[in-house]
């Protein structure tokens, strides 16, 4: 019968610094103290401060999404800029119906798993790991892109960082995951400040720039003189064709706006209650503020004439006097340009907008941290990835899992040297990927609850759901199919590698969790025990471990008991006979014939032939080893008992059993240990003197304990 063993409630104790080991101090200096699992109610989040949590990733795209269309539309020349506004009116309308298919997801479904638990549960669990393996993509390049852009702002604005884009993009992608580290709420509450600034600075930089226009004020930009030498793309028989493919390719960069509604989804528990409502409340003023800035921007940039060339794609500017700009040439992105127009007269707004779109773009990647964990998180329990991210950490947080997506990160930040026009064809793919499946397993959902639901007005909400979420299938799947068309030579095939490869790598990873759930599983016979215990005592030396080896393999009274040494040398050999003799142990020694004086496999084989002949038995190896307190010390001594382990663990039937020795060194190692766990609450032990024994026992009759 099994007893659950209450934990011993200790008080609280105040220590100094000098108390704490130095790896604790920086780790508490920089995460907080450790939190209870009491205390997950704590980090839950209002919607003043989820907005901007989770928010923070789709209003950033203002800040390239825009450059990403008058980017792709210079290729045909500055005709076609005009274009742009009718491209965003697209996306606009694009996000509009995702916004309200989503919000029936987080309402129906709130645990967390988001597309990923909408999918696996209606249309299985092969859609299911699609989508999870799209969206982790997505989420790893959400910070990539989101802080490289970010880099690239601040190398503008500051010349030294000129050509160090990657370096700072590296340093930001470790500044948030130290951040996030310290848990959801903290981290939300100190961002969600400069996203309130970020929306200000927008909202007051378009409406003062509309109320110039209106005035006849509204200048131009900078660069409004400038033409554009295009690459011809527009020309030939195929023009049409051609156009008709950049206007859909420029689209599809657009689209990237749409990146982060699907966090919400996934990040449904970090609300209050009630979470769907309040989820899909946030859900709707974000698309209400996404949609009014993005429109905004791309209307002003028309107005005001601005200028940016795809240099990467062989397009470049002329000055007003035809001269071919340098593939240097400093191209300010389109909320520069507009602010640097519409503050001429008030550079304080013009340093405001900028400083905070640079903000804003890191906080982007803040999105993902809180998705991304969440969802391997719930991977991770359902077998799919590791069980160690499944674990949160003492902040509550799921550092394994934001640590993960940190590394990740950095990786394609350096490959791609923080290149964002690089890193963008490689975007959104798997966020419509994980859109397109999501609404097909909603529409699965309601239909499933309408066969059984006999009340009319739930009907009709349902009837009303499944149109809503039918309209997002069609639109997300068209805009998903003009995206591969469009973007995958581009760039979009290594995305689509890289959740393929995640796919299966998943697939393994349950396979294999799986295959050691049959093999561990219990049977018939496996409580039965076992017919003898055939017991071995490795022995070097007649020395105080080697006995107290002897004396546990004594205690636990096996059927047969035997000392074995391998002979190496035969002077030495006598003369540990000669000791063990002296012992009077009633216990025999066995010598093990070793010609080429090796100490692992004559012993190895002697333990595999008893197997051999008595199948039934158990071998126990008992193993004397030394404790010490120095790492040097270590690699000094063990060293034949650690090769031993290891390969007798391989072998069936045979337990493994180390018997421990403290050196002296040990003790300081043990007093180390104890002063930490002390600045954490818990209660000394082995160092403790007798009155101090008797003091932590009558401190566990009250107060708490800070470990969990």
């Amino acid at each position: 019968m099994a007893v659950r063993v209450p934990v011993a409630r200790r008080r609280r104790k105040r220590t100094s610094i000098a108390g704490v080991g130095i790896q604790d101090v920086g780790k508490r200096l920089l995460l907080g103290r450790k939190l209870r699992n009491t205390q997950l109610g704590e980090t839950l989040l209002p919607k003043r401060i989820a907005l901007p949590v989770f928010a923070s990733d789709a209003l950033s795209s203002v800040g390239y999404a825009p450059d990403e269309i008058f980017l792709t539309l210079s290729a045909a020349g500055l005709a076609y800029y005009t274009v742009s506004w009718k491209i965003g009116i697209c996306v606009a309308l694009v996000m509009l119906v995702v916004i309200a298919s989503y919000r029936q997801n987080v309402q129906a479904y709130q645990s967390g798993g988001g597309d990923y638990e909408v999918a696996t549960t209606n249309v299985g669990s092969v859609a299911g790991l699609t989508v999870a393996s799209a969206l982790m993509v997505d989420y790893v390049l959400t910070v990539a892109v989101s802080i490289s852009s970010a880099a690239q702002y601040a190398a503008a604005a500051i010349e030294p960082l000129q050509d160090h884009e990657a370096t700072v993009a590296i340093v930001a992608v470790v500044f948030l995951m130290t951040m996030n580290l310290r848990g959801v709420k903290e981290s939300g509450t100190l961002f969600a400040v400069p996203t309130y600034i970020f929306m200000f600075s927008i909202f007051a930089m378009t409406l003062w720039g509309f109320f110039r226009y209106f005035r006849g004020t509204l200048p131009k930009s900078e660069l409004a003189d400038y033409s554009i030498q295009g690459t011809q793309t527009i020309v030939g028989g195929f023009g049409s064709f051609a156009l008709i493919f950049l206007i859909l390719r420029a689209f599809a960069s657009g689209s990237a706006a749409l990146t982060g509604v699907e966090a919400i989804s996934n990040g449904v528990p970090a609300f209050r209650k009630p979470k769907g409502t309040n989820a899909a409340r946030t859900l709707l003023l974000l698309g209400t503020i996404a949609v009014t800035m993005g429109l905004s921007i791309l209307v002003l940039g028309n107005l005001m004439d601005v200028r940016l060339a795809d240099v990467d794609n062989g397009v470049r500017l002329l000055d007003p006097q035809g001269k071919l700009m340098s593939v240097d040439f400093n191209q300010d992105p389109v909320i520069g340009q507009l602010a640097l127009g519409i503050f001429d007269h008030f550079k304080p707004g013009f340093y405001l907008v900028a400083a905070a779109t640079g903000v804003i773009l890191v906080l982007a990647a803040n999105t993902a941290f809180n998705g991304f964990p969440v969802l391997a998180s719930i991977l991770a329990s359902d077998g799919y990835l590791p069980r160690q991210l499944h674990t949160r950490g003492d902040r509550l947080a799921f550092s394994n899992g934001i640590v993960l997506l940190a590394g990740f990160a950095i990786l394609l930040i350096y490959a791609f040297d923080a290149q964002v026009t690089k890193l963008i064809q490689l975007y959104i793919v798997g966020v419509f990927v994980s859109f397109t499946v999501s609404q097909t397993g909603m529409v699965r959902h309601w239909t499933r609850h309408l066969r059984h639901e006999k009340d009319v007005p739930a009907r009709r909400r349902m009837q009303r759901s499944r149109v809503i979420n039918a309209i997002g299938l069609t639109v997300t799947a068209l805009v998903l199919v003009i995206v591969l068309i469009t973007k995958f030579t581009h760039g979009a095939w290594i995305a689509i590698l890289a959740m393929t490869i995640l796919f299966f790598l998943m697939r393994g990873v349950r396979h294999h969790y799986d295959l050691v759930a049959r093999e561990l599983a219990v049977g018939e016979h496996d409580t039965s025990l076992p017919s003898r215990i055939h017991a071995i005592v490795l022995v070097s030396k007649v020395h105080k471990p080697t006995l107290r080896a002897v004396a546990y393999a004594r205690a636990s009274r096996p059927n047969t008991l035997e000392a074995i040494t391998v002979d190496v040398d035969d002077e030495t050999t006598k003369g540990l006979l000669a000791q063990w003799d002296a012992t009077g142990l009633p216990v025999p020694l066995k010598v093990l014939a070793s010609p080429y004086r090796e100490i692992t496999k004559p012993i190895l084989d002697y333990v595999r032939e008893l197997r051999r002949r008595s199948p039934r038995d158990v071998v126990t190896v008992y193993i004397p080893e030394y404790v010490v307190g120095r790492w040097w010390e270590q690699i000094l001594h063990n060293q034949t008992a650690l090769r031993l382990k290891g390969r007798l663990l391989f072998t069936p039937g045979v337990m493994v059993t180390s018997v421990p020795f403290q050196l002296m060194s040990s003790a300081a190692a043990q007093r180390r240990a104890d002063r930490e766990d002390d600045a954490g609450g818990a209660v000394r032990r082995s160092v403790f003197t007798d009155a101090r024994r008797a003091r932590a026992r009558g401190s566990r009759t009250s107060g708490d304990d800070e470990s969990d």
